[in-house]
């Protein structure tokens, strides 16, 4: 049975909606930041270290319910399980730096290392200082030996609160990072999972999991946890996870500890009450001291079920700072003055407003019947019109594909960049540069799409065409150079190669056989790129991911093609369709 979600016809807009309703809501705590899906808390810091955090929406109340008074100073706030961009980021960290520095926190997830290091590098280009800490607490997701590999979940809050009580101290962004960094490697997170969730839009859930099964360490989005399991006594899920905790931790007897049973979406706070319970006896038995414990409801996804258990292993430097007072409306510690109001606020300010209105349907228009031999400025508008088309018309195919292995959210990201795309590509009618309209199209889906993908294929199109002299007409040189420029790109910043299970394994040896072709016809060119995209992303089924969410899967995301390596070959595709004159 499908789940029933409260939202509106278009569920474009949904992150942004939500989040209207959140500033207006306590709009005397917070100021939306631009038009960006990103706001300030009124009284944000001054004269110190500022605090950015952020991460995909749909992880309610985190990331926005824990900026306020003694944590963030401002919030980033992405799609749908998917990071915020660059410019997004930045624009959030410009309005609260105040000269001493900002420091990002946020999970370790790929698609947000690659967002949150882009924005750095435009903040330090505009002369400011910063530094990052990524939580990796969820120690379900790999060993010790690669903890920079592990996600980060419910223990953002931990490393939250002592980050935001250490930048009120004045301390300098070097020392600010270390205590920050401190909270974070001694802090660890288990999960457990009985249903899924299921992101907007979606049709299917985030996973399958039986009615009468569970899973151990499952991570926040549906990555595979330790152990599936038929379902068991709390008293017995409890001992299991506590056991790893424990052994994790190397805790003794007279550690003092702060403790978080923090609920996934869906179950109530009288089941995680009993977690508690359960939990407290055995603390108890081998004489843990208990500093602080809280029951809430911090780190979702969506209307999953199950629940986490957070450790933070305390001593005097790490309580000085999570005694410390703080304030949000979703979380709160000690007594602050002075949160009640705002007197800054205009009663009068206008209402947040969203343009709902969808990008209308590109008509595609070609410069002459027949086979293109070469691409003018409107060709080229319209080739990534027909391109953008065809993507978001695969949406529920790269839904599935993805689902299959990830998380299911490609086919959202990719539609959803392609829409903004196309809305700035029909108002560049008349264009006759041809790689500025690739670079629009571009920055379109980097900066709309979060997640790695916004990143990769933002750049798949940026990254070949910024920074060349304006051309009018593109040859099938031209166009295998670009393309060459951009795999580079892409290849650098993220880190894969062929063999990786990325979109790198169809995007390489398309444009080897580009390069192979160029001095060929431009369609005879392209129609080898699609047969080697197409190879390539066949290729994908025989790998183990090195990267994004499949990659906890190891042998088991063999047999399933890569989502990514999916959408190139289908771009590929796209392109041929249209210099060929076969478009539909």
């Amino acid at each position: 049975m499908s789940t029933k979600k409260i939202l509106n016809t278009d569920v474009a807009n949904v992150a942004e909606e939500s989040l209207a309703g959140y500033l207006l809501a306590y709009r005397k705590y917070y100021k939306k930041i631009g038009e960006y899906n990103a706001f300030k808390y009124r009284g944000h810091r001054k004269d110190k270290v500022a605090l950015v955090i952020g991460g995909g929406s749909g992880h309610d109340p985190l990331f926005s319910g824990f900026c306020g008074a003694g944590l963030a100073d401002a919030v980033a706030n992405g799609n749908i399980c998917a990071s915020p961009n660059p410019e997004l980021i930045c624009a959030a960290a410009k309005e609260v730096d105040q000269g001493k520095g900002v420091l990002f926190i946020y999970g370790n997830y790929a698609g947000d290392n690659l967002n949150f290091d882009m924005a750095e590098e435009m903040c330090r280009a505009e002369g400011m200082k910063t530094a990052h800490v990524r939580e990796w607490d969820d120690f379900a997701s790999a060993p010790k030996e690669r903890i920079t590999d592990r996600r980060g979940i419910a223990g953002d809050v931990y490393t939250i609160k002592i980050a935001g009580a250490a930048c009120d101290t004045g301390l300098s962004l070097e020392e600010v990072t270390r205590i920050a960094g401190k909270a974070r490697d001694n802090t660890s997170t288990i999960g457990l999972a009985t249903s899924p969730g299921t992101l907007p839009g979606n049709e299917k859930p985030t996973f399958e999991i039986a009615d009468d099964e569970m899973e151990f360490g499952m991570g926040l989005h549906g990555e595979p946890g330790i152990e599936r399991t038929k379902m068991m006594p709390c008293s017995d899920m409890v001992e299991r996870m506590y056991s790893e905790l424990k052994a994790e931790m190397e805790l003794q007897e007279g550690d003092e500890i702060a403790v978080l049973v923090n609920g996934l979406g869906s179950t109530p706070l009288l089941e995680l009450n009993l977690v508690y319970y359960e939990l407290y006896k055995r603390m108890h038995r081998d004489g843990l001291k208990v500093y602080d414990a809280e029951v809430k409801i911090y780190c979702t996804c969506m209307e999953m079920g199950g629940f986490s258990i957070t450790f933070l292993k305390l001593d005097d430097e790490l309580k000085k700072y999570y005694d410390m007072p703080c304030y949000s409306p979703y979380y709160a510690k000690g007594e602050f003055t002075g949160v009640s109001a705002s007197s800054d606020v205009d009663e009068e300010e206008e209402e947040i407003e969203f343009d709902e209105n969808d990008v209308e349907p590109a008509r595609i228009i070609r410069s002459k019947e027949g086979e293109l031999t070469e691409l003018n400025g409107e060709d080229t508008r319209n080739m990534l019109l027909y391109v953008a088309d065809k993507i978001i018309a695969n949406k529920p195919y790269l839904t599935e594909v993805d689902s299959a292995i990830g998380d299911g959210d490609h086919g959202i990201g990719m539609a959803g960049g392609m829409q903004k795309a196309k809305k700035k590509l029909l108002k560049m009618e008349g264009t006759e540069n041809a790689y500025g309209l690739f670079e629009t199209a571009g920055q379109a889906m980097l900066m709309s799409m979060g997640g790695a993908s916004g990143v990769t294929f933002g750049s798949l199109y940026l990254a070949g065409a910024k920074g060349m002299e304006p051309k009018t007409v593109l040859t099938a040189q031209d166009f295998s150079q670009m393309e060459r420029k951009s795999l580079t790109a892409i290849q650098e910043r993220g880190g894969a190669h062929p063999g990786d299970k990325t979109m790198v394994d169809a995007l390489a040896p398309a444009v080897e056989a580009m390069e192979k072709n160029c001095n060929k016809s431009f369609l005879e060119m392209l129609k080898a790129a699609e047969e080697a995209a197409r190879e390539g992303m066949e290729d994908t089924k025989k790998y183990v991911a090195k990267f994004g969410r499949a990659k906890s899967l190891l042998e088991r995301a063999i047999g399933h093609q890569d989502a990514g390596a999916t959408s190139v070959y289908l771009i590929f595709q796209g392109m041929r369709e249209f210099v060929e004159g076969s478009i539909s």
